[in-house]
């Protein structure tokens, strides 16, 4: 049992602070198809700097360093004890690639904005009014080829709405609609375009 400091939207499952770890992992951790999906997206593109927002108990953070061992990996959650929790498995696993920040996300974020991220990892604070906050801040660190992923675009009809505002951005030329995640790209060569798919 730890104890959860949500800085979130907060969870629809639980009503109390206090939460079991398999509890957590089995309804706000990463799914394991989900995980599968994000390691094949990482072996596929093979970003070399990706940034995370959202640790959790780092399900997804974990799939992101074996997709491409290679990676610099960045990320941030607000909740130092399911940070601590995420970080005994990266160490169990011995995995070196992960930088893992405890802290709030758009006061972290002002560190992290002047670096250009090949792939960015919407992982945490699911609402319209943060998401859109996030974008603005990370829009100027993408480039050409960068990936946003965000996740949970339907989790509410406020998180739809952030994803369709996203989606109309000038700068965004292709999205890709999985129902779970709403995958993002910058591409100029290519047509503005929106994908619906399931997986």
């Amino acid at each position: 049992m730890i104890t959860i400091t949500d800085f979130g939207s907060g969870s629809k499952v639980f009503n109390s602070d206090k939460r079991a770890i398999n509890a957590i992992a089995k309804t706000s951790g990463t799914s394991l198809k989900n995980t599968k999906l994000l390691f094949r997206i990482i072996r596929y593109f093979q970003p070399a700097s990706i940034l995370e927002l959202g640790t959790n108990l780092g399900i997804g953070t974990y799939a992101l360093a074996l997709g491409n061992p290679k990676a610099s990996i960045s990320t941030i959650e607000g909740c130092s004890q399911i940070l601590k929790v995420a970080q005994q498995q990266f160490s169990n696993k011995r995995v070196s690639n992960i930088k893992a920040i405890q802290g709030d996300f758009k006061e972290e974020l002002l560190g992290l904005t002047l670096h250009k991220w090949d792939l960015i990892f919407f992982d945490g604070h699911h609402s319209k009014e943060a998401t859109l906050t996030y974008f603005k801040m990370l829009f100027p660190t993408a480039h050409n080829d960068s990936v946003f992923i965000f996740d949970d675009i339907y989790w509410s009809k406020s998180m739809t709405e952030a994803w369709e505002i996203i989606k109309a951005h000038p700068q965004v030329t292709v999205t890709v609609d999985i129902f779970n995640w709403g995958i993002v790209f910058f591409r100029k060569e290519q047509a503005k375009e929106h994908f619906k798919i399931r997986v």
